[in-house]
């Protein structure tokens, strides 16, 4: 999985420029949310008739398709370049101390955070706050997908037009304000799994069209060494991710309600938009567009 999320991107950033490169990306996404919209009504169904272990199984055989095709098919797409590995790694250290590159890492590990956040949080609320079964609660994840699969679209169809920071700015905004839409409502003493599942269409939306342009925007910071940055940025948005849905697990104690994952989401979601901020701020700084 890691293999595959790192080189995607890099090859995409081989093969167009910046901006062309979100758009891209936005598009191959919007193919990849097709998996996470069927995944969990697959695996509810199977976990309901067969048991848990049924998962794994198609696991196995989809990863064998996936690894045939890519030994088929894959070929390589970037240009050779005269440059040795010791002078590569020379280079790192000036992609390592680039503000902007840390603001698209960040922007990018505080987005999809939030969506790990609620995948290590949402089958307890889903299955002890409201009593849903597995196939319910896998119907209701569709909801996030779908929302994320139109933000790719709209990635794909107006990051050229738009610019990469915008774009990421406005995907942040979407997912800020739908999880602050979700708690206030929770607040106001609305519990409900239509309420909450509903409301994470936003988060999907705006995971949507932020995580597109913020890889992209990570990958033209050095574009010479594009894969390090995909595989240093995926390595951090994994890494954030892993730690914030057991955080979520932790929080989400029996007796609780799912306003402790609603804030840690919220949280992740105001942190994003300081960071894309901060990008805007320092490509204004360095005489870049923002």
């Amino acid at each position: 999985m890691a293999a595959g999320m790192v080189l995607s991107r890099a090859i995409v950033r081989d093969m167009v420029s910046d901006s062309e490169a979100a758009s891209m990306i936005g598009y191959v996404t919007m193919g990849m949310s097709i998996v996470p919209m069927i995944g969990p009504v697959i695996g509810g169904v199977l976990d309901d008739w067969i048991g848990w272990q049924a998962n794994f199984a198609l696991l196995l055989v989809l990863g064998l398709v996936v690894l045939w095709l890519v030994w088929a098919d894959q070929g390589e797409t970037a240009k050779m370049q005269r440059v040795t590995l010791t002078q590569q790694i020379a280079q790192y250290p000036a992609l390592l101390r680039s503000q902007r590159f840390w603001g698209y890492v960040l922007c990018a590990g505080f987005t999809s955070g939030t969506f790990f956040a609620y995948l290590g949080g949402a089958p307890f609320v889903g299955n002890v706050v409201f009593g849903l079964s597995s196939k319910q609660i896998g119907l209701l994840f569709a909801l996030t997908a779908i929302g994320y699969a139109a933000g790719n679209f709209l990635a794909g169809r107006f990051s050229v037009r738009v610019g990469l920071n915008r774009m990421i700015l406005a995907g942040a905004l979407v997912v800020t304000l739908g999880l602050g839409g979700l708690f206030l409502v929770t607040l106001a003493g609305v519990h409900s799994p239509v309420v909450f599942f509903g409301f994470t269409m936003f988060l999907g939306l705006g995971n949507g069209i932020t995580l597109p342009n913020a890889n992209a925007g990570m990958l033209s910071v050095r574009p010479e060494l594009a894969g390090t940055a995909s595989g240093l940025g995926g390595a951090i948005q994994i890494g954030s991710g892993a730690l914030l849905a057991a955080l979520a697990g932790a929080l989400l104690t029996p007796g609780s309600n799912e306003m402790p994952l609603i804030l840690l989401m919220l949280g992740c979601a105001a942190c994003a938009l300081v960071a894309i901020l901060w990008v805007m701020q320092r490509a204004r700084a360095i005489g870049l567009t923002s």
